[in-house]
């Protein structure tokens, strides 16, 4: 860990930080238990099951566990019936210091095809750990886990008492539990978001996202009279303008390029449409009377949501007016606001506790945004704050949201380096806004 003579640990934070690597193999542990559970999201039905896992996690460190659950009402969309609970776990301890809350989203997309090993079982190849949400981010709980336990095996005194916000429907959710905890006034002002990079970055913010279901409903028969006067209405068929719609659309949108800095070594950050998914049909005897699509739309913090929903309906009216007897309904699914530029009076102290964790430098952090996105717009919008603070696992090689995800051992070490390092009171209190007020 390379220091600064302000910022020399004391014997017990030095003790705890090597604890760190010899027992690096409870993370390990932690991270299969926690792979092993599906909470894929859509659909969303293992957060219980997560929850109670957490729970069990968190109490021998002595934090007290609530579980808050978002109301049907709010995250309900238009795939079906509900389904699962939206339970957001939250677990904290009150010794009286000022709180600083460390967010998760316990959800990952669902496994795409092309796994090589079931995603729901973590497998180790050298210091690889390959399971689904190993780096996104199930990895960063396990970190954060064991820098807790390290604290706690040598009395490691902490500047904060840490909040662990376990939420869910990260992954482009309508409501995501982040933003009801932050809507419901459940956050502290002070918050690390795991849902980052490993590398030396300072966040610059991020694009907004949604997901648009659109339903084209066409009429059922017998193929055989497909091909007759009145004789149904094909949906597939009928999408067919649409979807080249879409792709003109797509291109266009491309177009729009972003101030955001984009990631070093990388081409500006460009707006996105994306057909997401496709559905539609039964059996080749019959005629298909729905087709069901999904639209991402990753917007720029230069646009607005309201313009960029608006172009696409307007693509989809002008392409199926034209058909008699088609009906198109089209309904919101998800929806992240974009995250304003998150700098704020804590954010050099973080950066020191990254680079003390990971050996970086301090001229080898940069600043960039991403065109990936946060629920965390949604919490500048609620609370009026914008500091958030931003680590994790992410890397460009780690296979995030695709098969074969994985995280190394060595960087979830190095992540809990830091994460005890930042809580730890003796760690830069020279730059501690909280023991410093003249640096917020």
């Amino acid at each position: 860990m390379k220091t600064s003579q302000a910022s020399a640990p004391s014997a017990a934070l030095d003790k705890a930080l090597n604890w760190i690597v010899v027992e690096a193999q409870g993370a390990v542990a932690d991270l299969r238990r926690m792979i092993a559970l599906d909470t894929s999201f859509p659909p969303g039905l293992g957060y219980d099951d997560f929850a109670e896992l957490m729970e069990g996690f968190v109490a021998p460190l002595g934090f007290a566990s609530e579980r808050v659950a978002v109301p049907e009402a709010l995250w309900r969309t238009a795939h079906g019936p509900a389904a699962g609970v939206r339970t957001n776990l939250v677990a904290s301890r009150g010794t009286g210091r000022s709180a600083c809350g460390i967010y998760f989203h316990v959800d990952t997309v669902p496994a795409a095809a092309g796994w090589k090993t079931d995603p729901l079982r973590m497998e180790r190849d050298g210091d690889r750990l390959i399971g689904l949400g190993a780096a996104d981010m199930k990895g960063c709980i396990a970190a954060v886990l064991l820098a807790l336990r390290a604290a706690r095996a040598f009395g490691v005194e902490l500047a904060y008492d840490p909040m662990l916000l376990f939420c869910t429907d990260e992954e482009g959710g309508l409501y995501p539990g982040i933003r009801h905890l932050a809507e419901q006034g459940r956050l502290p002002e002070h918050i690390l978001n795991f849902n980052g990079s490993a590398e030396a970055r300072i966040w610059a913010g991020c694009f907004g996202l949604f997901n648009l279901l659109v339903r084209i409903h066409g009429q059922t028969v017998h193929a055989g009279e497909g091909n007759r006067k009145g004789g149904g209405l094909n949906a597939i068929e009928a999408a067919l303008p649409l979807l080249n719609a879409l792709t003109v659309l797509k291109a266009r949108v491309a177009t729009r390029i972003s101030a955001l800095p984009p990631p070093p070594g990388k081409p500006p950050l460009a707006a996105q449409l994306n057909l997401a998914a496709i559905e539609g049909g039964t059996a080749g005897g019959q005629v298909p009377a729905l087709l069901e699509l999904t639209i991402n739309r990753r917007y720029a913090p230069e646009e607005r949501f309201e313009d960029a929903l608006a172009e696409i309906e307007d693509a989809i009216r002008r392409s199926t007016a034209a058909v008699p007897g088609l009906t198109v309904e089209t309904t919101l699914i998800g929806h992240l606001m974009p995250t304003a530029d998150p700098t704020g009076p804590h954010w050099p102290r973080w950066q020191a506790a990254m680079g003390a964790g990971f050996g970086y430098a301090p001229e080898e952090f940069r600043k960039w945004g991403a065109a990936s996105c946060s629920d965390f717009g949604w919490v500048q919008r609620a609370t009026g704050r914008n500091e958030v603070l931003l680590g994790g696992l992410g890397r460009p090689d780690r296979n995030i949201h695709s098969p074969g995800e994985y995280t190394t051992l060595s960087d979830i070490v190095s992540l809990a380096k830091a994460v005890l390092a930042y809580l730890a009171t003796d760690f830069r209190p020279d730059i501690n806004p909280d023991l410093n007020p003249s640096r917020s």
